[in-house]
């Protein structure tokens, strides 16, 4: 659901979306599952904002995480944005949505968010033939790989701890986050609004 705000202008009062205002601002939002509809959808305001310049993109995030290809989509437009990325945990940034938070040049929480890594997780019911099982089995391993390198090269960790930390459902709080490297410093509300 669209929340209209009216805004001044030459030619009198109009409405916009919020997410319009928030948009022309540059400012983006990450909530709810992440999914394939959403990680598009993110893309394209991306694209988007690159095009119109290169002054800083702040992205709010506040998601339990979801489809670990859709989060890399994500990812990959993140990393690779000629404009500079900060990220503000506001609320949780779990699993996919933790990456996504400290993949940014500057990575900022407010002071009672929290952030959770852990290994990736098979959705659903698995069935099939043992060869199938095994597949999907080495595939997830392979994820896992992958994710943790990501984790490690943006933590400033070796994959040794972030096999460690990820080895089950790891909670952080912002102090902690920190200290573990996850994450640049704690903004209250009026700091991040400020940017």
């Amino acid at each position: 659901m669209s929340i209209p705000v009216l805004i001044k202008s030459s030619s009198g009062i109009i409405s916009v979306s919020i997410e319009a205002k928030h948009m022309s601002e540059r400012r983006l939002f990450i909530t709810g599952e992440i999914s394939s509809d959403t990680a598009v959808d993110f893309m394209k305001q991306m694209m988007y904002l690159n095009a119109e310049g290169d002054s800083p993109i702040s992205i709010f995030i506040n998601t339990p995480g979801g489809e670990i290809n859709s989060g890399m989509l994500m990812y990959d437009v993140i990393v690779g944005s000629k404009a500079p990325i900060r990220t503000y945990c506001t609320g949780v940034a779990y699993s996919m949505g933790a990456v996504l938070f400290a993949c940014a040049k500057e990575r900022y929480m407010l002071p009672n968010s929290e952030l959770m890594i852990h290994q990736p997780l098979l959705g659903g019911r698995v069935s099939g033939n043992a060869s199938t099982i095994k597949s999907v089995s080495d595939s997830l391993l392979e994820i896992k790989e992958k994710m943790n390198k990501i984790l490690a090269l943006h933590t400033g960790r070796t994959i040794e701890e972030v096999n460690e930390q990820t080895s089950y459902d790891h909670f952080f709080t912002a102090e902690e986050a920190i200290h573990w490297g996850l994450c640049d410093g704690i903004k209250n509300f009026s700091e991040m609004m400020g940017e």
